[in-house]
């Protein structure tokens, strides 16, 4: 070993740029004002490019701008404590602003005949979920997310759920960018689809309304096939969002069921999704005629906006590279969930006879 007068010493002009660098970092203290604001403002840029590209959608955007972000030009302490606040509390804000824009008797009146079908489509995803997530040997979250994703209403969905199971941030956006994957797929695919096998106004509004899992791409293949199959399709999948309560609260009572056997114990009053019962109280609220009818439609885009916003944060907490230390499974996954639900939904309308 050489003598330490041997051992070359930093540069002077080197050792300023480190000391620079240093107090540069440290005179910045992680707030989450930062976060939130990067978060607000790449939303904002998917919330306008959704706008003029709506096949694709703002928060397909909006993870795409923070996982870009994120990737490429990284991510500084100062802007975790914000980022992790827009992914989960932001998250449940924009669930209880969806609220305020479902009247429970206008979609159980409407899409009281499309239950039947839901219902089975809603089992075939999470049990294919599970089966095909035992056999690819991918985690739980995942697959509950997926499954949830494909069940209900996409990304909305995966939004509700994620707070109650608490997956990790790249599972999160791993099963939103799949879902949404195949959301694109299927608004290109069923409208031709639907025609080739001869399919009724009707049937195909169902068959949309059940099978595809974003509200904008149920609107794009429905009314690219047809105005009534639109209006079809526009009310089935109304009548399917309100699900994410139930299974929500199913979810958070098998948690809490599941946390009894383990040696963490959580409550049930813990564990409790109290944002889904502040959804309910906003559904009332908006069933009672209690809000003026001028503020409907604000109050829907600030919540459209805040699941943008929200999404933007989980992609910039997503670390590509642990993404693909996944590699293909997760999608095909999503493929196979997604082709189940489809073919669920087709069967039991040529059983009903209403194709």
């Amino acid at each position: 070993m050489p003598p330490i007068s041997a051992i070359p010493h930093p540069l002077p002009s080197a050792v300023g740029s480190q000391r620079s660098k240093a107090s540069k970092s440290s005179s910045r203290t992680p707030s989450r004002w930062y976060g939130v604001l990067l978060a607000a403002g790449l939303g904002l840029v998917a919330w306008w490019l959704g706008d003029r590209f709506p096949l694709i959608g703002g928060p397909v955007f909006g993870i795409l701008l923070g996982m870009v972000w994120r990737n490429v030009l990284g991510l500084s302490p100062v802007f975790g404590p914000g980022v992790v606040f827009s992914s989960r509390q932001v998250l449940k804000w924009s669930i209880i602003g969806l609220g305020f824009g479902l009247s429970f008797g206008q979609v159980l009146h409407t899409g009281a005949s499309s239950l039947a079908v839901t219902a089975i489509t809603l089992t075939t995803a999470f049990v294919s979920a599970w089966l095909l997530g035992r056999w690819m040997k991918l985690g739980g979250h995942l697959c509950t997310l997926i499954g949830v994703g494909t069940a209900i209403c996409g990304g909305s969905a995966i939004a509700a759920v994620a707070p109650i199971i608490k997956p990790d941030d790249h599972e999160t956006a791993l099963s939103i960018s799949t879902i949404f994957l195949f959301n694109v797929i299927a608004v290109l695919l069923f409208p031709p689809l639907g025609h080739w096998m001869g399919m009724s106004d009707h049937g195909f509004g169902l068959w949309a309304g059940t099978a595809i899992n974003d509200t904008s791409s149920v609107v794009a293949a429905g009314y690219s096939y047809s105005v009534a199959a639109g209006d079809i399709a526009t009310i089935v999948k109304l009548t399917r969002a309100t699900l994410i309560i139930p299974v929500c609260i199913i979810i958070a009572l098998w948690v809490a069921w599941h946390n009894q056997h383990s040696e963490t114990k959580v409550s049930l009053a813990k564990i409790f999704p109290w944002f889904i019962l502040w959804f309910l109280v906003a559904s009332g609220i908006r069933s009672l005629d209690l809000i003026p009818s001028a503020l409907i439609g604000p109050l829907h885009i600030g919540s459209q906006f805040l699941i943008v916003m929200a999404l933007t944060a989980i992609g910039l907490s997503s670390d590509l590279r642990r993404m693909a230390l996944a590699g293909a499974r997760p999608i095909l996954l999503g493929l196979g969930v997604w082709a189940a639900v489809s073919l669920s939904s087709l069967a039991v309308q040529l059983a009903m006879g209403s194709l």
